[in-house]
């Protein structure tokens, strides 16, 4: 069997990495109509409903459509909300390519990355709490992370530590990919990534790692005597209201949820990776959401309602990514041409949550599928085809590595 560059799985989570097209050709999910929008995801918290001018909507649901056939994306759900102007739920395409069961806004999710910004806001009210400083070294902390002496918690939230990402390493890829369904432990994470020496001296660079949130999630365990699970749910998912929102503790995937479908395989063919064992994401990559909590989300993680106006303006202070034009990383939290927030992927799922400050604008996107087009993620190019016609001041764009 082939086996899979490493690559494809350092920036998974991040949903950065170019893999091979998907293939799906089913009729079903060609064909499926705009689904309507159930009326918890459609109108939160009871607000009053007024869908986009018909002609912008109908602009939306051609462009939608049209991305989706051209990157063979079996289902999309796609939330936009502009106070004034309107909103615009749709769900198309299917949940399952085998039962052409179709997808609708109330699924549950798997959100990659985006897991970040949970864990990372949980550090942070640590740091209101005075718990920790964002310029301690990690090795106040923990024992054995290699130059932890010279690297502090801010160049680990902020992804400029220099630490190797253990998704870099072959021999994680293969084992992962050998048997997708097995927990791992952070402890073993970890072992993946000391194996190798730093990429570059601390603050000197940017990379993103996913070893880095593993040990922040580590950190936030210490301080609180707590699991991670437990302090994300007490200190910022229950906080912000958000019902639907959670680290599994292994597979678990409350029902209802899509399929989701990937080539992160092996042999690279196509997949089912609906019940793998996303714990070797954790703290970087394993929480579970839906679109109206990611709804709330979206403005309660870029505009700081759970911390202090002085700790989010640290995590505001973005991080130039080289090769990214116009994008910035701050602590947990990206920003690219004036839209806040993260995106997420693992295998199988892609999502994008961004707030634009400007005109208090929300949008959020949901996939089940993280199978790249001629080197763009599949949730980059939904996110940039919407944003042409409804930000057009502000264009979303994160395009894959090279």
């Amino acid at each position: 069997m082939r086996r899979v560059s490493p690559r494809r799985l350092t920036t998974a989570l991040l949903a950065l990495a170019t893999l091979t097209p998907l293939a799906l050709t089913s009729p079903a999910a060609q064909a499926l109509p705009p689904t309507a929008a159930d009326g918890r995801a459609a109108h939160p918290a009871g607000a009053p409903h007024q869908e986009l001018d018909p002609a912008l909507v109908a602009q939306l649901d051609e462009a939608i459509a049209r991305v989706r056939q051209e990157a063979d994306v079996p289902g999309v759900t796609v939330g936009l909300w502009f106070p004034g102007r309107g909103s615009y739920v749709r769900s198309t395409g299917v949940a399952d390519t085998a039962t052409g069961r179709p997808m609708t806004p109330d699924l549950n999710s798997r959100i990659g990355s985006e897991t970040k910004t949970f864990t990372i806001s949980a550090l942070l009210e640590l740091v209101d709490d005075c718990l920790i400083g964002l310029d301690d070294p990690i090795s106040r902390y923990l024992d054995g992370v290699p130059d932890g002496d010279h690297i502090t918690i801010r160049q680990m939230a902020e992804m400029r530590s220099g630490l190797f990402s253990y998704t870099a390493d072959e021999d994680f890829v293969h084992d992962l990919l050998s048997d997708p369904t097995r927990p791992f432990t952070p402890p073993e994470l970890l072992a993946y990534a000391f194996r190798h020496d730093n990429v570059f001296a601390p603050g000197s660079a940017f990379q993103y790692s996913n070893t880095n949130t593993v040990l922040l999630g580590l950190v936030v365990e210490k301080l609180t005597g707590m699991p991670l699970a437990d302090v994300i749910r007490e200190r910022v998912t229950g906080p912000a209201g958000l019902d639907h929102t959670f680290l599994p503790e292994g597979a678990e995937f409350p029902e209802p949820h899509p399929h989701g479908y990937t080539r992160q395989t092996l042999s690279g063919e196509l997949t089912d990776a609906t019940d793998w064992n996303p714990s070797w994401g954790w703290a970087a990559g394993a929480m579970i959401s839906d679109l109206h909590d990611l709804h709330r989300w979206a403005k309660v993680v870029a505009t700081g309602t759970l911390l202090s106006p002085a700790t989010q303006a640290q995590r505001e202070k973005f991080v130039p990514v080289p090769n990214f034009d116009g994008a910035g990383y701050g602590l947990g939290l990206f920003r690219t041409h004036g839209w806040v927030g993260h995106n997420g992927s693992l295998p199988g799922y892609q999502s994008v949550t961004m707030y634009l400050p400007e005109q208090d604008a929300t949008m959020v996107i949901l996939l089940n599928t993280d199978v790249a087009h001629d080197g763009s993620e599949p949730s980059t190019l939904v996110a940039n085809a919407i944003t042409k016609i409804v930000t057009p001041d502000n264009v979303y764009q994160l395009p894959a590595e090279k």
